[in-house]
């Protein structure tokens, strides 16, 4: 065994070392991550509510209360909604934009840097300014689909439960596709043109080379980029609650708006947890079935 070091009298391995010296991450990680995960299982093992001035345990009763809960199916059902079609347009729009964004044309680099802009200003800000546009009376979309004829009134898209949703994806669709497309542009970069000058030689047409040579050698980056999309948009919460606060009549409620109204708005902090430690678990089972998939198409490739 090789010996590396001295921490005063006590002598440790190189492998040994390794543990030593991530204590501290560990540490940290353990009091902001650990601790409160475990505090709200903990806290949805309870009856706590602050207007009724309750704090005893009940076991599992909150989830078995959850299933039979019309508000926590429609959260649900609109958070896999929204996650499922906003993440889908969102890696089509962001191949596009990075087999764009690849190829060689003046100006390439102004462009690139461009993409980067609707990313980089905050949720906060980009909820508010597509608010703005979206409104009834003053929105610039109204204003131009009745400027072009395309529409003969003022169509009410945050107030209108059919409208809403949508709404609320093209928002998000503006906002994060540029983050995929950035994704998919790096790996592209690390594809070898020899490969493609290969391939033209046996006599590859452009979609031959597109789906035999870049999509599979893209595909373990691009689940990467859909995995990390797909829990962030599962979380999703600053958009929606800006943008329409769930409403209207609950069309755009998400889980972690029901969540946030469940335990702020009425105190019930027990319930609320529970409702948490749902999208915890939903969030570790979404992300191990996207590592299975990267690990079986790192293999494919």
């Amino acid at each position: 065994m090789t010996y590396i070091g001295k921490l005063g009298k006590l002598q440790v391995s190189e492998k040994n070392l390794g543990y030593f010296l991530v204590i501290p991450a560990l540490a940290v990680v353990a009091v902001m991550a650990f601790w409160p995960t475990l505090a709200a299982f903990w806290m949805s093992l309870h009856d706590i509510s602050l207007i009724f001035r309750t704090n005893r345990f009940i076991g599992l009763e909150n989830f078995r209360t959850m299933a039979g809960d019309p508000g926590f199916r429609n959260a649900l059902h609109n958070t896999v909604y929204f996650t499922a079609v906003s993440v889908a347009l969102e890696a089509l729009l962001g191949l596009v934009m990075a087999l764009v964004m690849n190829g060689a044309f003046r100006g390439r680099g102004a462009v690139r840097a461009s993409v980067l802009v609707p990313w980089a200003i905050p949720t906060v800000v980009t909820s508010t300014m597509w608010k703005w546009i979206f409104n009834t009376d003053y929105g610039l979309l109204n204003f131009l689909l009745k400027r072009f004829h395309i529409v003969s009134t003022y169509l009410n898209w945050l107030g209108d439960g059919k409208l809403a949703m949508g709404c609320a994806i093209m928002a998000d669709v503006w906002k994060t596709t540029p983050f995929i497309a950035l994704i998919l542009l790096a790996g592209l970069q690390t594809i070898s043109h020899d490969l493609y000058e290969a391939a033209m030689i046996d006599g590859a047409n452009w979609w031959q080379r597109f789906t035999r040579i870049m999509l599979p050698l893209l595909l373990p980056i691009g689940l990467v980029a859909v995995l990390l999309r797909t829990l962030d948009a599962f979380r999703v919460f600053a958009l929606i609650f800006v943008l329409t606060g769930g409403g209207p009549a609950d069309a755009t409620e998400v889980l972690s708006t029901y969540t946030y109204k469940v335990l702020f708005s009425t105190s019930n902090f027990g319930y609320g947890s529970a409702l948490a430690v749902s999208m915890f678990i939903s969030v570790a089972i979404i992300s191990l079935v996207f590592l299975n998939f990267i690990r079986l198409g790192s293999r494919s490739s």
